[in-house]
């Protein structure tokens, strides 16, 4: 084989690998979006409402996200959410869910102790305790939008951009709706930011 070719097919089997390295290392996520209900909704005896408003009103505006059951969620949470980064608090499961605010990770991931409590909704037989399965963070109000950004919008803009490209085009709201944990890139998190001084159509 010629020396020029078998440089070039070299070079080309380095980019492969090196591609292949890249897309199969674990995206890293900063931003995120967290779901909760704000109506009241009784699950085994208790009230599982809890909208930003309540954050609010919490000592510090401050409260533990607990009652995880994903694991993927789960793994966000103790894998990737580190202190300082911001969120947006998504209300869920209500008459017209979307982005009501934003909240900051004050405390990283650790033990959800919803999950050893037999009267929690979210207790949890099979975790022990010298073998835990959920994780929670502790979050902080930040302030609310300058809008409530509707589910609707967000729809119908992730329509659109996956027809012409656009930073919503694979969002996970859209592509895992079920997670109530998920990851944003930062431009996803700052598109939907600048809706905040649109008016919709």
């Amino acid at each position: 084989m010629p020396p020029k070719k078998r440089q070039k097919i070299e070079k080309e089997q380095k980019s492969n690998k090196l591609k292949e390295e890249k897309s199969a290392k674990p995206s890293v996520y900063t931003r995120w979006l967290m779901k909760s209900e704000p109506e009241s909704r009784i699950e085994r005896g208790v009230d599982v409402k809890f909208g930003i408003e309540d954050l609010k009103k919490e000592p510090n505006q401050t409260a533990c996200w607990d009652g995880v059951r994903n694991y993927q969620a789960r793994n966000f949470m103790r894998d990737q959410m580190k202190l300082g980064q911001q969120g947006f608090f998504y209300h869920s499961n209500c008459k017209t869910p979307g982005i009501a605010g934003i909240i900051e990770i004050v405390k990283e991931g650790y033990d959800d102790h919803t999950q050893f409590n037999s009267k929690d909704p979210h207790y949890d037989p099979t975790s022990k305790k010298d073998s835990p399965k959920w994780q929670m963070v502790d979050v902080k109000f930040v302030r609310m939008m300058k809008r409530f950004i509707p589910l609707s919008e967000l729809k119908e803009l992730h329509q659109k951009h996956k027809i012409n490209g656009g930073p919503l085009a694979n969002m996970a709201l859209f592509t895992r709706a079920r997670l109530s944990v998920q990851p944003l890139t930062q431009d996803e998190f700052d598109y939907i930011l600048s809706l905040e001084d649109e008016m919709p159509e």
